[in-house]
This record gives C-alpha cells, structure tokens and sequence, in this order.
C-alpha cells in the first residue's frame, strides 16, 4: 500500500484516537477481548489493537464488520464531537 505522500493533520489524528477509544469501549460493554473481536471481523488482534490505539485507520468494512460484532450504530463509533456521558 503506498505511503501518504503528507502526515495527516492533528485533528484528523484527533479524530481517529477517539474513533479508537470508541471501538474499545464498545467492545468491552460487548465483553469481547480483541482477539474474539478480531475473529468476528477477520482480522489479526494486532490490526484491533492499532485501531484502538488509533495509530491505524479502519477501512470501511472493518467499520462495519466492528459495529455489527459490537452490537452498535456505525454513527456511534464515528460520529463527530465530545463523547456522550459514559462513554469515549
């Protein structure tokens, strides 16, 4: 996959950390480990782990694939602004 020719700025960094913290949260209430969330999408534990981190940007049908496993609204784990009380 080739490199991005610019670093992303550091609200869109921002932005995926949070969409990070989200993935987390949603799959701890799940009671899911990031192995058994990495099955059910198809991935390694090590590609959850980046996500969550948020050194690493989902594609769109990991996305889906997440929100399906974790039982929630794809708008929850991307939506934009602060967090709901409670949660990431």
């Amino acid at each position: 996959m080739p490199l991005r020719r610019t670093a992303p700025p550091p609200w869109a960094i921002d932005r995926r950390r949070l969409l990070g913290q989200r993935i987390a949260h949603h799959r701890r209430t799940a009671g899911l480990s990031q192995e058994q969330l990495a099955d059910r999408v198809g991935v390694e534990r090590r590609t959850i782990q980046r996500y969550e981190a948020g050194s690493r940007d989902p594609r769109y049908t990991d996305l889906l694939l997440i929100a399906a496993a974790v039982d929630a609204d794809l708008a929850d784990l991307v939506r934009e602004g602060p967090p709901a009380p409670g949660s990431p």
